[in-house]
């Protein structure tokens, strides 16, 4: 047998956390002597590190079965020796996400491990740890209770006729019909400028700063780009608030917490809702009708039986999965899960796709089934950091869908399906475009 001190032990972990910092250094001064090349750093990262973020069609690749089948939790290397774990199993997955204590979400990990986001940290939630991640989140809980979102049902509601008369017009002028341009995304955008207190004016601006940081296609640089100009574009907003609040979500942040939330934080707090809420509600609601337009049965449920909604679109959530992996993190002690050790600094990523497509979770999980009981998935992530507008973005899709189906009850797809542009490498899948005829 052999035996190691608790020294030995120590000079160990001491030894990797010496070895982690100077490989971030290299990585960091690496891609940007890079970018200052105009040599893309993402163009590093092998192929197989975006294998959890690529799909044939709307399923997630074999591979990412196989991943799973293999072992629910296995060794992922990333570039610059950044020591990583890919999460595919369910139960596994619930673990990670459940755990309190133990991992962080911090951005800095990310700068200062893969030498990524050029010093602009998003902020928010989704990469903020506890105490401040628990700060901000109960200043917005309440704004999120089922009734307190139920005064947005009848805006929604109006919303989305707007949207259908829009179509019909579109299509009585002999125009095109795009459900991605003009319902699927507009949908949610002037839902969460309805929410936040944004000026309708401004919806354009605020929607098109959404879409391109999920697509890693085009490039780390083009990414934190568009986060920095989302950013600088809120901070205005929230200045403009400040000397006038709104009826909105920001204006009853700055009355009643304006004290304890500077600009950054209120800015960082708004982004987080436009990109958790606008981009994965247009991509369900994009990806879900080419599911109903599939299948003619499915659409005549859904447009002819109210009460099959709810239990339609909890199935759409598991199936399509649209955001493909949670938030990256990085392993503060050292722990077990899925029977796997996990050092102190190792990084873990969760594949939601990958988990709601496990056999554990629910039977032939690969057969989108509308009738099938509702499960626990994760398309709303789980725990600490579940998607705080998981309700707003039910009440969009139980909206849409039905009146979509009962306004236009000929609907079909313009082109054939396998020509549709599906995004290759995103970590919020979607389709870029979805002609339809009326």
């Amino acid at each position: 047998m052999v035996t190691v001190s608790r020294t030995g032990t120590a000079v160990t972990r001491g030894l990797n956390a010496l070895r982690s910092r100077a490989t971030g250094f290299v990585a960091r001064h690496y891609l940007a002597w890079r970018s200052r090349r105009g040599l893309d750093p993402m163009s590093l990262i092998p192929d197989h590190a975006l294998m959890p973020l690529r799909r044939n069609g709307l399923d997630p690749v074999p591979a990412l079965r196989e991943a799973r089948e293999d072992h629910p939790v296995r060794d992922f290397p990333l570039p610059f020796g950044v020591k990583a774990w890919l999460v595919t199993g369910h139960e596994e997955a619930r673990e990670v996400l459940g755990r309190t204590q133990g991992f962080s979400t911090d951005f800095g990990h990310l700068v200062g491990r893969a030498g990524i986001g050029g010093g602009q940290n998003p902020g928010g939630l989704g990469f903020t740890d506890p105490p401040e991640h628990t700060r901000l989140r109960r200043l917005l809980t309440p704004e999120f209770t089922g009734r307190r979102l139920s005064r947005l049902g009848p805006r929604i509601t109006e919303i989305v006729e707007g949207r259908l008369d829009a179509m019909a017009e579109l299509a009585e002028r002999g125009e095109e019909v795009d459900l991605v341009r003009d319902f699927a995304t507009p949908i949610p955008a002037l839902t969460i400028c309805e929410l936040l207190g944004i000026p309708y004016d401004e919806r354009d601006e605020f929607q098109a700063l959404s879409t391109a940081r999920f697509d890693l296609l085009s490039g780390a640089t083009a990414v934190f780009d568009k986060i920095s100009e989302s950013l600088v574009y809120l901070r205005g907003v929230v200045e403009r608030q400040r000397i006038e609040p709104g009826e909105g979500l920001l204006g009853m942040l700055i009355r009643e917490h304006g004290d304890e939330l500077d600009t950054d934080e209120l800015a960082e707090l708004a982004d987080g809702l436009l990109t958790g809420g606008l981009e994965t509600s247009a991509s369900m609601l994009a990806l879900g009708s080419v599911i109903v337009l599939r299948d003619p049965e499915v659409a005549r449920m859904v447009r002819d039986e109210p009460g099959s909604v709810h239990g339609f679109v909890e199935e759409l959530l598991r199936y399509l999965t649209v955001v493909q992996l949670a938030f990256p993190r990085f392993a503060t002690e050292d722990m077990t899960i899925g029977g796997v050790d996990i050092a102190e600094g190792d990084g873990v990523l969760v594949s939601l796709s990958g988990a709601d497509r496990d056999p554990r979770l629910t039977p032939n999980p690969e057969i989108f089934d509308p009738r099938r009981p509702p499960s626990p998935h994760l398309a709303f992530g789980h725990g600490i950091h579940r998607c705080i507008g998981a309700e707003l973005a039910r009440m969009e899709l139980r909206t849409a869908y039905p009146a979509l189906l009962r306004r236009f009850p000929d609907l079909a797809m313009a082109d054939d399906e396998r020509t549709l542009p599906l995004r290759g490498t995103s970590i919020v899948y979607g389709v870029d475009a979805l002609p339809v005829t009326l």
